[in-house]
């Protein structure tokens, strides 16, 4: 075994919302696919990364644990790790861009790693719904990512120049994901929500239980990322069965009266309706009904249940992943569904 100097091929984003042991992990594994290091190479010690790179022991630790068991490293008791195998290294390279960290978006990132099934390394980051932050990210990544997972959504629409900056991306590395853009051209990859009519469906499905109701309301803030196709597929649902409706900025301000089904796009705006309602007569799921944009977990617990229109956030994952692994560059709508619970 040779000793080889570390500190060329390490590098550490301090920007990425990647966890450092992943990134730490990811260098090392591009070093081997870049030939960079060889079969029975010897890695630098615990304390030798924890010193040179400012990171923890257990950072460290970590990294090495996860490489060793996709089977790149190998150790020996009193000498150290080293490198075990250089066919075992990710076939992708991933670079995953998303608007915010949510419970669902959780559960996308979750549905792609696990559908990778240990053959990609992902740089995972996060612009905040900052057009200038999504921007900055793509244009100072590196050129050596096999694809690009790109989420778009931007607060109030600032979002100018955005089909200029995803055309400098090659389409076939290319997959957006939740929102189409429009003119990105050529051949690419798309998992998405087609919100005009998803809404639209999912209430119809939901007519039976809605029709006890005579006005449904949308949390709609002024400021969201949120795309206003919602609101025209909510629009022509309320015109076409002949609901009253209106679209609520503010539900912290908003009189509520019996006979009226809420819909809340924003997390926050259906705990704070929940926290009003409860201090009223009002019972939930018959004098109020309250639907919830985007199901998660906590959902199926909340008032013995929460009714949710909701896409399927881990199919989208899982949809990603295997556009990746199988190299296809197709569109695909992502189902939508409706969850009747007793919120409604």
């Amino acid at each position: 075994m040779k000793p080889i100097s570390f500190l060329e091929y390490i590098e550490i984003d301090y920007y990425s919302s990647t966890p450092k042991y992943l990134q730490l992990a990811n260098s090392i594994a591009k070093a081997v696919r870049d030939g960079r290091l060889s079969k029975n190479d010897t890695l630098p010690s615990i304390n030798e990364l924890n010193y040179n790179f400012e990171i923890s022991r257990d950072t460290a630790e970590k990294a090495y644990k996860h490489l060793k068991s996709i089977g790149i490293l190998g150790s020996v008791p009193g000498k150290g790790y080293y490198i075990k195998s250089v066919e075992t290294v990710q076939r992708f390279k991933v670079f995953l861009l998303f608007n915010k960290l949510s419970t669902h978006k959780k559960i996308i990132y979750d549905a792609i790693i696990a559908g990778l099934e240990q053959q990609a390394a992902i740089d995972f980051y996060i612009y905040d719904n900052n057009f200038l932050l999504f921007k900055k990210l793509i244009e100072n990544a590196n050129n050596d990512y096999t694809h690009f997972v790109i989420i778009s959504h931007f607060l109030d629409g600032g979002d100018e120049g955005l089909q200029e900056v995803i055309n400098k991306i090659p389409k076939d590395r290319l997959i957006l994901l939740d929102k189409m853009v429009k003119g990105v051209n050529g051949q690419y990859a798309a998992v998405y929500e087609n919100f005009e009519k998803d809404i639209f469906n999912a209430l119809e499905q939901a007519l039976k239980p809605l029709s006890k109701y005579h006005t449904i309301k949308i949390t709609f803030p002024e400021h969201t990322y949120h795309s206003t196709e919602i609101l025209k597929g909510f629009y022509n649902f309320c015109t076409q069965y002949a609901f009253n409706y209106k679209v609520v900025k503010n539900i912290q301000n908003e009189p509520i009266n019996a006979g009226e089904c809420y819909i809340t796009l924003m997390e926050n705006d259906v705990v704070v309706l929940i926290e009003r309602l409860l201090q009223t007569q009002f019972k939930i799921g018959q004098d109020v009904g309250i639907i919830s944009y985007n199901e998660t977990p906590v959902k199926k617990i909340i008032l013995n249940g929460l009714t949710t229109i909701s896409t399927d956030f881990q199919k989208m994952g899982e949809s990603v992943a295997q556009m990746i692994i199988n190299n296809r560059r197709e569109h695909i709508e992502n189902p939508f569904y409706l969850t009747l619970r007793p919120s409604l």
